[in-house]
């Protein structure tokens, strides 16, 4: 028996619900456009569910637990807290809960959207499907993100591991967590778990963080270490086998480690599966959906935003980006569409894992530098064992490293340390305005700050060329002496 589907022709149809979903949707419905977005899964995303927001908030937990036991420098008897995991838990799904309403399908129909809470798929160059609805459009959007991918080791099928989807909400609290993945993911819960009372094993089969600056890498890892997170990375796993207690990994040297519970965060998968991409015409493979510079498919009526975007995404914020990006060329900017004048690539994307200490990074790395303009950069650096904040608050773990290329250009940039997130903002700011490092270098910081040691690392580079033995300006300012 056939069901009539209920039948919409609109101006933009955005497939999936998390921040580049969203916000096309919302900008397009506050300038009157006839939008029309499916979600069959749970509004804001992985961000909202699984992702930001709730690694946030329990990365929060796990650092009240740990100042707890770290009073003693500061005049203030140390305690081992007591943790409470249905407590956590409860105060994760709070933080969620709040956040939910700004994402609802309640506020989307405000703004005048049509939400249709089910999965969609193309079922031809023009028109999507879903249960009940059938939809063509004047252009689409898919932006249904990724999900978190299994490596290929053997044994893994057969055991009961977690993912980012269901890590906050487990039923026990893990006596020993094992962590496959050493990138943000893993130690940013590596390190949590660890403070909230588990004990923490951190495997890859690379080095942890392997394309950040190798010593503000290091720098995040001997904290990490400080704090009892055991790494075997990099190391080969041989085998993953479930135990009556728990999970058990084998190392390819012999080595044996066993736990209660397994997180998988060794990457992501761009959600590809199920949206009858081939019979829109839309080239994409297992690593996302093909597009150009400006986020457009092979179907020409049809773009893509965030992570399933194949060599674009893999950011909260990127997808973001994208969404800005997109609703200016659609909207603003109709005839820049096909000229490029809107570009979705950027060198100048910040990243940050949100450990302590914090490691963020923007644009170039000093050896990526390197490589594609050979000598002709400089590196300006400051540590905050210098800096008279991070002194006094006993938090001098790291520092501040710029990449300046020819003329004084910001090349990139990486920061270790507390609040480094933050901080990175001071590199983006400067890159966005073609801000030289000269410029940077005579900002006024407030004083005590960390976000000095940005101002006091783009100093550095002039030091010798103004105080040195054969600074010119020495010279003058000995020479002019002589006559006051």
């Amino acid at each position: 028996m056939s069901t009539t589907k209920t039948e919409y022709d609109v101006d933009l149809c955005v497939i999936g619900a998390g921040s580049a979903g969203l916000s096309m949707t919302a900008g397009a419905a506050m300038l009157d456009r006839n939008v029309l977005l499916f979600e069959g899964a749970e509004m804001g995303g992985d961000c909202l569910n699984h992702g930001c927001v709730p690694s946030k908030a329990i990365l929060k937990a796990g650092k009240i637990a740990q100042a707890q036991r770290s009073g003693a420098d500061f005049g203030i008897t140390p305690v081992e807290p007591n943790v409470d995991w249905e407590a956590v838990k409860a105060h994760i799904k709070d933080v969620i809960a709040t956040i939910a309403p700004v994402d609802s399908v309640e506020r989307f129909e405000g703004l005048g959207a049509t939400v249709i809470s089910e999965y969609a798929k193309f079922v031809d160059a023009n028109t999507v499907e879903s249960a009940t609805t059938r939809v063509r459009a004047k252009r689409f959007v898919v932006a249904v993100g990724s999900r978190a991918s299994a490596p290929p080791i053997p044994g893994l099928d057969t055991v009961d591991y977690a993912t980012n989807e269901n890590i906050f909400s487990l039923d026990k609290f893990p006596s020993h967590l094992l962590v496959i993945g050493a990138g943000p993911i893993g130690l940013e819960m590596g390190q949590t778990f660890r403070r909230l009372g588990a004990e923490v094993t951190i495997i890859d089969i690379a080095p942890p963080l392997g394309r950040n600056e190798p010593e503000h890498a290091k720098t995040l890892v001997e904290a990490l270490a400080s704090e009892g997170v055991t790494f075997h990375a990099p190391a080969v796993t041989k085998e993953v086998r479930k135990t009556k207690s728990g999970v058990e990994v084998e190392l390819e040297d012999g080595t044996l480690i066993k736990g209660s519970h397994l997180l998988v965060a060794a990457g992501r998968a761009p959600a590809v599966e199920g949206l009858g991409l081939e019979s829109a015409g839309i080239t994409f493979d297992r690593r996302g959906i093909d597009v150009d510079d400006n986020l457009r498919t092979s179907n020409k009526k049809v773009y893509a935003a965030g992570d399933v975007a194949k060599g674009m995404g893999g950011l909260t914020h990127i997808a973001g980006f994208h969404a800005g990006q997109l609703f200016k060329n659609f909207f603003l900017l109709p005839q820049g569409l096909n000229k490029g004048f809107s570009s979705a690539r950027t060198d100048r994307m910040p990243a940050a894992v949100y450990t302590e200490p914090e490691l963020a990074n923007i644009g170039l790395s000093e050896a990526a530098a390197r490589e594609k303009f050979g000598e002709a950069i400089q590196v300006a650096e400051f540590h905050f064992d210098e800096n008279d904040r991070a002194i006094a608050e006993r938090s001098t773990r790291g520092g501040v490293k710029i990449i300046v290329g020819k003329k004084g250009k910001i090349l990139g940039g990486s920061i270790v340390g507390a609040h480094a997130g933050e901080m990175i903002h001071m590199l983006s700011v400067a890159m966005t305005g073609g801000m030289k490092v000269s410029q940077l270098a005579q900002i006024i910081s407030p004083y005590p700050t960390r976000s000095e040691a940005v101002k006091r690392a783009a100093s550095s580079l002039f030091t010798e060329s103004l105080f040195g033995p054969k600074s010119k300006i020495r010279t003058a300012a000995s020479f002019w002496a002589k006559f006051q």
